[in-house]
C-alpha cells in the first residue's frame, strides 16, 4: 500500500492555525464544543464528532423510520416501550457514533495527517495520543452497552451482531471501490435493530427499509467524499467519488431511485396488511418527499466545489427527517 504523503503547510488561518487551536477544520465554525464544553473534554468530544452532529443524525434516522414503520405494521399502534426505544436509540446513536469515529481515527491517524481536511483532527495533531483515544472508545461502547441490554434478545443480538460492521468499515477504503457500501451496512443497522425491538423479529420490511438506507448512504457519502478526492488519489484511498469521476450524477440518479423504491417497498410490506388508505397516502408522501430532496441535491451539485459538497451532503439530515415525520404522523392515525 502507498504510504501517505508529508502532509503540507497550511496556509495562515488556514487548517494548521485551526490545529493550534485545538478546533477541526471541517467542524461547523463556532460550534457548542468549542464555544461551551470544559477545555479538557474538547479534543475527546472532537474525536467523537460531537462537534459535527451530522453523523449521528445519519445513523440515528433510519432508527427513527424503523420505530415509525414498526408501529404502522402493528394493529395496536405505538406502544409505550417506544417512547424509551426513541429516547434510547437518540442516546445510543451519540455514543457509538462517538466510538466509531474514535475507531475510525485511531485506524485511519496516518491517513488523516496526510489529507488537508482532516489533519487538524485530535490524533494526527497530537492532541489525543492512540492510547488515551482507545481507553475514550470502550467507555463510549460500554455505555452504550447498558441502553442495548434494556431492549429484547433480538435486538441484543443485533446490537452485538452490528460491531463486526464497525471493526470493518475502517479498512474498507484500502480493499475496495465501495467504502461507502461498507458504510452503509453499519449506519442503517438500526432499521433492523429498532423494528426488532418493537416487535420482538424481523420481516421483508425492515429489509426493505435497511436496503434503502444503504442506497441512501451510497448517495450522500459519495458526495462527502467528492472532498478528498484528489488527496484520497495521492495517498491510494479509494471511495466511490474517486470509481465514479464524472458519471457521478448518473450513479446518484441510480442511488436516489434505490432508495426511494426500496422504502416505497418497505411501507407498502408495513401498511397493507392491515394499514388504512388515509396512512398509506401519508406515509407514502413521506417517501417521495424524500426522493424529491435527493433530486434537489443532485440539481445543485458540483463535485469541484468542496463547500457546496459538505452543504449538500449536511443538508441529508432534512432529507432524512422528511419520511421519518410522515411516517411517524401516519402511525399515530
Amino acid at each position: 500500500m502507498q504510504q501517505p504523503r508529508q502532509a503540507p503547510e497550511a496556509p495562515a488561518g488556514g487548517p494548521a492555525a485551526g490545529t493550534t487551536q485545538g478546533t477541526v477544520a471541517d467542524a461547523p465554525p463556532g460550534n457548542w464544543v468549542d464555544r461551551l464544553a470544559p477545555a479538557a473534554t474538547r479534543p475527546y468530544l472532537r474525536l467523537s464528532r460531537a462537534d459535527r452532529p451530522i453523523g449521528t443524525w445519519l445513523l440515528l434516522i433510519p432508527c427513527f423510520w424503523a420505530v415509525a414503520l414498526a408501529a404502522l405494521a402493528d394493529p395496536e399502534g405505538y406502544r409505550p416501550l417506544d417512547l424509551w426505544l426513541v429516547i434510547g436509540s437518540s442516546v445510543g446513536a451519540f455514543l457509538m457514533r462517538g466510538a466509531g469515529c474514535t475507531w475510525n481515527d485511531i485506524t485511519d491517524r496516518d491517513f488523516d495527517a496526510a489529507v488537508a481536511r482532516t489533519r487538524s483532527r485530535p490524533i494526527p495533531s497530537g492532541q489525543v495520543s492512540v492510547k488515551a483515544a482507545a481507553v475514550w472508545m470502550v467507555v463510549q461502547a460500554l455505555v452504550a452497552s447498558l441502553i442495548l441490554f434494556s431492549f429484547n434478545g433480538t435486538a441484543i443480538l443485533l446490537g452485538v451482531a452490528s460491531l463486526a460492521l464497525v471493526c470493518i468499515y475502517p479498512f474498507a477504503k484500502r480493499f475496495t471501490w465501495w467504502p461507502q457500501a461498507f458504510l452503509g451496512l453499519a449506519f442503517n443497522w438500526g432499521a433492523l435493530l429498532l423494528w426488532a425491538a418493537h416487535t420482538g423479529s424481523l420481516g421483508w420490511a425492515p429489509v426493505a427499509l435497511y436496503a434503502s438506507g444503504i442506497a441512501w448512504t451510497l448517495f450522500y457519502d459519495t458526495i462527502y467524499a467528492h472532498q478528498d478526492k484528489e488527496d484520497d488519489a495521492l495517498i491510494g484511498v479509494r471511495s466511490t467519488a474517486r470509481l465514479f469521476g464524472q458519471h457521478t450524477g448518473k450513479w446518484l440518479v441510480a442511488f436516489m431511485m434505490a432508495a426511494t423504491l426500496l422504502m416505497t417497498l418497505a411501507v407498502l410490506l408495513a401498511v397493507l396488511p392491515q394499514g388504512s388508505g388515509l396512512q398509506l397516502l401519508i406515509a407514502l408522501a413521506g417517501v417521495w418527499g424524500f426522493g424529491a430532496h435527493m433530486t434537489w441535491q443532485i440539481a445543485r451539485l458540483d463535485t469541484e466545489d468542496t463547500a457546496r459538497c459538505l452543504r449538500l451532503f449536511r443538508s441529508n439530515r432534512d432529507a432524512g427527517l422528511i419520511p421519518a415525520l410522515f411516517l411517524a404522523t401516519a402511525a399515530l392515525l
